[in-house]
């Protein structure tokens, strides 16, 4: 038996997210990875912060969190809409939601929660038929939708607009794309 990168654009994902917390100097990087708190169109790390902050982790159990639910969805996603698809959604995602967070919140994110949500949402649309919404998305979307909603206004630090952000778009995406596979 032999070992495959089955799925490219998620496992890289993975193991630089993975690499950038195991570096030595990952508190560093982790604090250069976050997105923009403001918007600043003129300065060059702006545009990069709208991206790489998803690869940088509060710690190891963040990552785990995110990691383990990104490489048992992802795979399958990837597999069904092809790798350039998914990579495409998780930049919109990505840069999409550290944009809006930047306008609104002036705060920065870190991490790939956005992303698992996303591809949680986007999930559910794995059977998609024409002019019918899965049962199992309505489900989905009400359970973790309606956990983020009633936990926005709590102080814990965790990012739940970008929770809300990433289901947002994986049901977007869900809606444009599963009626064309």
């Amino acid at each position: 038996m032999k070992i495959r990168y089955n799925s490219p654009v998620v496992l890289t994902y993975a193991l630089l997210a993975l690499l950038c917390l195991a570096l030595p100097v990952s508190k560093f990087l982790g604090m250069s990875l976050a997105s923009p708190s403001r918007l600043a169109f003129s300065d060059p790390r702006f545009y990069a912060g709208l991206l790489t902050y998803v690869l940088a982790h509060a710690g190891w159990s963040h990552l785990k969190g995110n990691l383990v639910m990104i490489l048992l969805i992802g795979p399958l996603l990837e597999e069904k809409y092809g790798s350039w698809l998914i990579f495409e959604m998780m930049v919109i995602t990505a840069g999409a939601t550290a944009l809006i967070n930047a306008a609104i919140f002036h705060t920065s994110l870190v991490g790939g929660s956005g992303l698992v949500f996303m591809m949680i949402l986007l999930s559910s649309f794995s059977n998609i038929r024409n002019r019918e919404i899965p049962l199992a998305f309505i489900l989905v979307a009400g359970i973790y939708m309606g956990s983020e909603l009633t936990q926005v206004l709590n102080e814990d630090h965790i990012s739940h607009f970008g929770h809300l952000a990433g289901g947002f778009f994986g049901a977007g995406f869900g809606f444009l794309r599963g009626k064309n596979r």
